[in-house]
């Protein structure tokens, strides 16, 4: 490990103490993970710390960690990734925050703190369904309006509940239940033997 990450391990254990949940370092970057109840305020410690000073949010997005690795999760399914950068001191942070409730996912926002986190954080509502307490204008992002349910999630199904086409006779495009029959595809790779052009 490099002395520059276990400087900020140290200053982070020191800090910010038992509002630490978990704290790793793998692949040269160092992750914290923080109750939920603890972000915001972990959040403004994270800025505006001089031993920290993490001024910019590079990224924010949800997970669903259910059946994760392939196994049943034990613990909470949805939480929000966050990618930290300090360019003044040259250090990078990434924090995990769970969501308490599976039922009704639910974090403080973080757009007063770092307002990049606008847009991130309603991508996590639309795609997750992650609600970000606080947040002035959270709506839709990517899917349509009328859009049901959220489709980043591993329950969500893969051809969706609706589908929408243009109607010639009512001159408007309408929504109805999926028609598509589930299918499994089984790949088949045929090659001939001069493929590619190749002798």
């Amino acid at each position: 490990m490099s002395p520059s990450l276990e400087t900020l391990q140290a200053s982070l254990q020191s800090v910010l103490g038992d509002r630490v949940a978990r704290l790793t370092q793998r692949l040269g970057e160092v992750t914290i993970e923080v109750p939920a109840a603890q972000w915001l305020s972990v959040a403004k410690v994270l800025r505006d710390h001089s031993e920290f000073r993490f001024e910019q949010l590079i990224d924010l997005c949800g997970l669903d960690y259910a059946q994760y690795g392939n196994a049943a999760n034990e613990g909470p399914r949805f939480a929000v990734a966050v990618h930290l950068l300090s360019v003044s001191l040259n250090q990078r942070l990434r924090v995990r925050v769970f969501a308490s409730d599976d039922d009704f996912p639910c974090v403080a926002s973080v757009t007063a703190v770092w307002t990049s986190a606008n847009w991130f954080e309603r991508e996590a509502f639309d795609l997750y369904g992650i609600l970000f307490e606080g947040h002035e204008d959270l709506r839709r992002i990517l899917t349509d309006y009328g859009f049901i349910g959220h489709p980043m999630r591993k329950d969500f199904p893969v051809s969706g509940h609706v589908e929408m086409r243009y109607d010639a006779e009512q001159k408007r495009v309408i929504y109805q239940p999926v028609s598509i029959e589930p299918r499994e595809i089984t790949p088949r790779v045929i090659r001939e033997d001069h493929y590619g052009g190749l002798n």
